[in-house]
């Protein structure tokens, strides 16, 4: 497989790992995409049919000439991360 669809495989990997489809109700990730795929979060679905599109556009003549880049800089961040927000280490104060 190309590289340029690595990151997007990547992250749909990560998506079904952090689903609930495999983390509560202890399916594995290829039973989740074949057989549970409504029990699946929107990002999941997206992921997939990204990723598909992104497989597709390998065989593509004419994208062979601008690229493949549908998913070349993606990466897949689960929301419990992003309700975090972002950590800003501490600084001594001098005094």
């Amino acid at each position: 497989m190309s590289s340029s669809c690595q990151n997007l495989l990547a992250a749909l990997k990560d998506c079904l790992m952090h689903s609930d489809c495999v983390v509560k109700q202890g399916h594995l990730p290829s039973e989740c995409l074949k057989q549970h795929y409504d029990d699946l979060p929107e990002e999941c679905k997206s992921l997939r049919k990204a990723t598909f599109e992104c497989k597709r556009g390998m065989l593509d003549m004419r994208k062979r000439f601008r690229g493949n880049i549908v998913g070349s800089q993606f990466q897949y961040t689960p929301k419990d991360k992003l309700d975090e927000g972002p950590t800003t280490p501490t600084t001594p104060t001098s005094q």
